[in-house]
């Protein structure tokens, strides 16, 4: 579950540059650093070099935060305390963070570091080939990792009673695999390479929207059952429902380009009904969530951390990511953008704020 700290970090990252791409008026494709200085000058320079700012500071963390988590991880997948993890159903969803994050290192890279380095953002239809070849590996192992979790439930039974949001980890780590994939189909242009990205993002994709139909009832059935709010370590995962919302209409979004320029299907007003629908679920449940979690925060989040408490960094990331699709083909307003601004500023200073307590207070 650390993993959902360097997610956050790449999350971050990948939100900067997302305001970037889809504020400032730039043509077709991806926004690059040479095409931001050319449409900016005067305040707005400032501003949008400090976004930069912050998509180095958040890559540069999430790679680091990477780096320091993986031979921990490869160090304990020997140990007999991951055999008894993985077989317990309640538990083993957390197996799924480290492949979520992986995949938000290949986010990362295809949108932050190509942003900076003119031989990739040149050359992006090059990168398509080596990118769909990296994404198919973790892509395997990502719905290996799924299907042999999902087996294990039902195989071994549990104690439906007990669970929480946090298996909603199933459909977040399909979805953020799969969006990976749906960028790769609509943006490459060679016929072969978006086929099958688009054959194989509908495989994990489907699965995930299943699971997360499903789970969603369930959580919800056992909820209304017990008395009262979950554990508070559990807590912060109340709010993993915003993220999953973005994933899987950013692969929507995504799906409706590839069905453009590989199929001819022209869908219009099909991209804002997907974002701008999904944005105003997530306003919602924003507000619900948080009114949930505002004793928590009163009595828990300052004195305590909890490895959950990263949980709290996706949802804002995620809403703040759909909310620069919504600025682009909803609402292109000042005031969306100053307060698509804030939201990732405030993010930015809540992620900086767990990452000092995990230092301080003990797990």
């Amino acid at each position: 579950m650390s993993f959902l700290a360097s997610l956050g970090a790449g999350g971050l990252a990948v939100a900067f540059f997302v305001l970037i791409n889809y504020t400032l008026p730039h043509g077709k494709g991806l926004i690059n650093f040479s095409q931001t200085h050319q449409n900016t000058s005067g305040a707005w320079e400032i501003i949008y070099s400090f976004l930069e700012g912050g998509m180095i500071v958040f890559a540069l963390t999430h790679f680091v935060l990477s780096l320091i988590l993986l031979p921990r991880l490869i160090s304990w997948v020997k140990s007999k305390e991951y055999k008894n993890f993985l077989n317990d159903p309640l538990k083993n969803s957390g197996l799924l963070a480290p492949f979520i994050s992986l995949a938000m290192t290949m986010n990362v890279m295809l949108a932050v570091v190509r942003y900076f380095v003119p031989v990739l953002y040149n050359n992006l239809q090059g990168l398509m080939l080596p990118g769909l070849l990296v994404w198919v590996v973790l892509w395997f192992f990502t719905l290996k990792m799924a299907i042999k979790l999902l087996q294990i439930s039902f195989k071994k039974g549990f104690d439906i009673s007990k669970i929480y949001f946090g298996w909603l980890l199933y459909p977040f780590s399909l979805g953020m695999i799969s969006v990976t994939g749906a960028g790769i189909s609509a943006m490459s242009q060679n016929p072969v390479l978006a086929h099958t990205a688009f054959f194989l993002l509908l495989v994990s994709a489907t699965m995930g929207l299943f699971l997360l139909l499903v789970k969603l009832g369930s959580i919800f059935q056992n909820h209304f059952a017990l008395d009262g709010l979950p554990e508070k370590q559990f807590l912060p995962s109340l709010l993993i429902i915003v993220p999953n919302i973005t994933l899987y209409a950013i692969i929507a979004f995504r799906i409706g380009h590839y069905l453009h320029n590989h199929l001819g299907v022209h869908l219009n007003a099909y991209y804002v009904i997907v974002m701008v629908t999904a944005f105003a679920f997530e306003t919602w449940y924003l507000i619900f969530g948080l009114g949930l979690l505002k004793d928590y925060f009163k009595k828990h989040f300052r004195k305590e951390f909890h490895v959950s408490q990263w949980g709290l960094v996706c949802p804002f990331v995620a809403y703040g990511v759909l909310g620069a699709f919504v600025y682009n083909l909803f609402w292109p307003s000042a005031t969306m953008f100053w307060i698509l601004v804030v939201i990732t500023l405030l993010t930015a200073v809540l992620f900086f704020h767990l990452l000092n307590k995990s230092q301080k207070l003990p797990n």
